[in-house]
């Protein structure tokens, strides 16, 4: 599914007057917006300006963009719009954490906001479901749909981060970090994906430092040496087993790329990159006498030894019909401690949101499945 889902950069779209759909703005980087400008004969700073009244005052009505004048207003009313996705559902958990489920199209997704002690993380998602099928993931059960796009991905940064400073409760900070951590692979949608975070990064979006955007892939090697070339953020992998054995099993991506072609594409990226200090994030979770015996963690320190690496273990999070069980506190202690012996920076990750099923691993949204009709094993 790999050579479906990523595709070249779409070219521009060149300024028709006779074509009455609209160009959604949340569509577009800011180069691509620059076009846009220069296309309907307008200066390009001009799109500079409209980027902070999108996405630093959430402001969707050019009318009320005053430093434009009337005749720019008027041709983006016409050729232009700012849409964003819709909230259809907020629920709220106990420990702070926020999931919204957002419609897109006629299907939904799901986003989350994690508040903490110092910093707030909204975790993305890149597409409609997920064709990966990884065995632990309640939403890797419910199939693949299609790709996000840029808006509807940028989008989900958009309304939350609306939501949160509209709110204005004192204990709901702004959002310091992304994660693309939600429903689906995002590197099978590797430019929309790309073009969102841009968008995130940019001064004149939401301007997030790239130490600060993270992109979780369980490892699509081809898109993964793309994106090196393509942007620098903080890059994790989502491993979750010490060896190709277990990882073919529960990540049956693996037949395809397995643990060594995948740490090998690893270290290119690191090659290339600042925002992740020489290092990568493993993120590992752990099951029930699956992957966490005191022999699987030495196995995946001696997998590790030449990869400079942070690992997070994640405790399971349980969904219906799943055959598994999360690791007892003691065994993810033993398995950490073991680690933090090897030299590894080790860390357990908090569940945040499981009582509402916003926790990692439970994102399902609505998807109408139609991976079987898409030949699913093509990635």
């Amino acid at each position: 599914m790999f050579e479906q889902m990523v595709r070249p950069l779409s070219t521009f779209p060149v300024l028709d007057t006779q074509i009455s759909k609209k160009i959604n703005l949340l569509d577009l980087t800011r180069q691509q917006m620059r076009k846009f400008f220069i296309s309907m004969g307008e200066k390009q700073f001009r799109a500079d300006q409209v980027m902070k009244w999108i996405y630093r005052h959430f402001c969707r009505d050019f009318k009320k963009m005053t430093n434009l004048n009337k005749v720019l207003r008027d041709k983006l009313c016409q050729y232009s719009e700012i849409s964003v996705p819709e909230i259809v559902e907020e629920m709220h958990s106990r420990d702070g954490t926020i999931k919204w489920m957002i419609r897109v199209g006629d299907q939904s997704v799901e986003t989350v906001y994690i508040p903490e002690d110092d910093r707030a993380t909204i975790c993305v998602s890149s597409q409609v479901g997920c064709a990966l099928e990884c065995k632990f993931c309640s939403t890797g059960q419910q199939g693949f749909n299609r790709n996000l796009r840029v808006s509807e991905i940028i989008g989900q940064v958009w309304c939350a981060a609306k939501i949160i400073r509209d709110t204005k409760v004192l204990d709901q900070r702004p959002i310091t970090n992304v994660v693309m951590m939600g429903m689906g692979e995002p590197l099978l949608n590797l430019n929309n994906v790309v073009a969102a975070m841009e968008i995130m990064l940019d001064e004149f979006g939401f301007g997030f430092s790239k130490r600060r955007v993270t992109l979780s892939t369980s490892g699509v090697v081809p898109a993964l040496d793309k994106l090196g070339d393509m942007i620098d953020v903080v890059l994790a992998i989502s491993l979750h087993a010490p060896n190709d054995k277990l990882r073919t099993d529960i990540m049956p991506i693996n037949k395809k790329y397995n643990i060594q072609t995948c740490l090998v594409a690893v270290k290119r990226y690191l090659a290339k990159s600042n925002a992740n200090k020489g290092r990568v994030t493993i993120e590992y979770v752990m099951l029930d006498n699956v992957n966490d015996s005191t022999e699987d963690a030495h196995e995946l320190a001696a997998l590790l030894k030449n990869t400079p690496s942070k690992i997070n273990l994640i405790p399971w999070n349980p969904f219906p019909g799943a055959p598994y069980g999360r690791s007892s506190n003691s065994r993810v202690d033993r398995f950490a401690k073991i680690l933090i012996e090897y030299g590894f920076t080790t860390i357990v990750r908090k569940t945040r949101g499981d009582d509402i099923d916003a926790a990692c691993g439970q994102l399902i949204g609505d998807v109408v499945n139609i991976t079987k009709r898409n030949m699913r094993k093509k990635w």
